[in-house]
């Protein structure tokens, strides 16, 4: 994630602080300037570090924190505290009119921030909602923009008006509204052109169509990865035409993250959402708390439990429990929670979510390497007939050769597949005894729930 290298440096910070019984105002004042560092390292805006560090301080270094039990998890809250109002304190969704009025979004930003694909997204997520959404392709200026939207508004099931690009946008944007109108479409988002830089044509179109149609939300997709770039970006984007919340993209990427920490600040406008990878699931909706839960190496349980409740069928999920109590589940199975894996982003994207996991590499897990694995895993299990991998029995050796050349692996590797499958299967027989009967009376299960 975006912010892997400043929730490290804080939580190395913050485990110091800990390990202290006391603290000393000289205490706090060294940990806080180890703080601001690492957050313009992260390329949060100068002014708002400053300003951020001296409310920590001015609270941190007083009668009630000094003097309390654990100070240093005091100091944590407070950092914590204020890590959300930076950010805007609570959650702000979309305005959306109420039944059948047409609500028309215009999506705005820099080329190469990702606005169409998350144009593409937005309209996915209120599809979701129950909303009937109509997407207006005015981007006539980018070659294949309109093509591009039209294929991101089929793969999420929402049509796409477009008139071609010989037409004004102006006059696309009250086409694509007068047509939903006259189809039941409740929302209309419009996916503008945009330029390399910020320019006064650009800055015009868009004007134009907020005079000639009735835009209740102006929203701003900002390439997070372009740091204190992204927060004078939508500065001068919010002066210009006046925008109603930013979407951040690209904050899966290797990238600091400061923009995520400074445009609400200098801005006064919301972060609506984040995107977090290049499918167009990858929207999450942006919260605060959760954010700085994160970064600060708390978790995101919340979100990850979100995330698996979109992902997993329950009655999926009810079938595999069955089987697994029975020891009956098979390669067919395997495949399937790998599936809801991804779905939920991966396992770095999984790790990144749980307390104390957020920035911290696990010293016995390669991370890439754990993924990579999961695909040569994948690969061996598709090179299995139906009936193999609904009956791991029958994998005799030639089978497993044969299976071994399809996958372009190793035949150790499938005997080690099949060996740890096996094993998982043999450990499901013995959960029942292990957890000893309905009361426990013979045994724990020897996990540390």
């Amino acid at each position: 994630m975006a912010f892997d290298n400043l929730s490290e440096k804080l939580q190395n910070i913050f485990k110091n602080l800990r390990s202290k019984g006391r603290l000393t105002e000289d205490d706090v004042k060294a940990a806080l300037k180890e703080v601001k560092l690492a957050l313009l390292e992260a390329d949060v805006n100068f002014r708002v570090v400053k300003q951020f560090i001296k409310t920590v301080q001015e609270r941190a270094i007083g009668q009630d924190v000094m003097n309390g039990l654990n100070p240093g998890q005091m100091v944590i809250k407070i950092v914590n505290e204020e890590m959300i109002g930076l950010m805007g304190s609570e959650t702000t969704e979309i305005k959306l009119k109420p039944g059948n009025e047409v609500t028309v979004i215009m999506m705005a930003g820099l080329q190469g921030a990702g606005k169409t694909t998350t144009t593409a997204k937005i309209a996915g997520k209120l599809k979701q909602k129950g909303r009937k959404p109509l997407l207006a392709a005015c981007d006539i200026y980018r070659p294949a923009a309109i093509e591009q939207l039209k294929i991101n508004g089929e793969k999420q099931g929402v049509e796409v008006f477009s008139m071609g690009d010989k037409i004004n946008p102006v006059d696309i944007a009250k086409g694509a509204v007068e047509h939903a109108r006259k189809h039941s479409f409740n929302v209309v988002i419009i996916d503008t052109a945009g330029r390399l830089h910020i320019d006064e044509e650009m800055m015009e179109e868009l004007s134009a169509i907020k005079e000639a149609v009735d835009v209740s939300q102006t929203i701003l997709v900002v390439d997070s990865m372009t740091g204190q770039d992204a927060v004078n970006v939508a500065k001068m984007f919010d002066e210009k035409i006046s925008v109603d919340g930013v979407i951040l993209t690209k904050l899966d990427g290797d990238t600091r993250g400061g923009a995520a920490l400074s445009i609400r600040a200098v801005t006064g406008r919301p972060i609506l959402y984040v995107g977090m990878g290049e499918k167009l699931s990858d929207l999450e909706q942006f919260y605060p708390d959760r954010m700085a839960s994160r970064i600060l190496g708390m978790g995101d349980v919340l979100t990850m439990i979100e995330k698996a409740q979109e992902a997993i069928d329950e009655e999926e999920a009810r079938k595999l429990g069955q089987k697994m109590k029975k020891a009956e589940f098979d390669f067919e199975d395997y495949l399937s929670s790998m599936s809801q894996m991804k779905k939920m982003g991966g396992l770095s994207s999984i790790l990144g979510m749980m307390p104390g996991m957020g920035g911290m590499k696990m010293p016995d897990i390669d991370e890439a390497e754990a993924e990579k694995g999961m695909k040569r895993t994948e690969s061996i299990i598709y090179s299995m007939t139906p009936e193999e991998r609904r009956n791991p029995a029958l994998l005799n050796p030639s089978r497993k050769r044969r299976i071994a050349d399809g996958a372009g692996v190793n035949i150790a590797e499938v005997n080690r597949l099949v060996k740890q499958f096996e094993q998982a299967r043999k450990m499901m027989k013995q959960i029942p005894g292990m957890m000893g009967g309905k009361r426990g009376k013979k045994g724990r299960f020897p996990f540390p729930f």
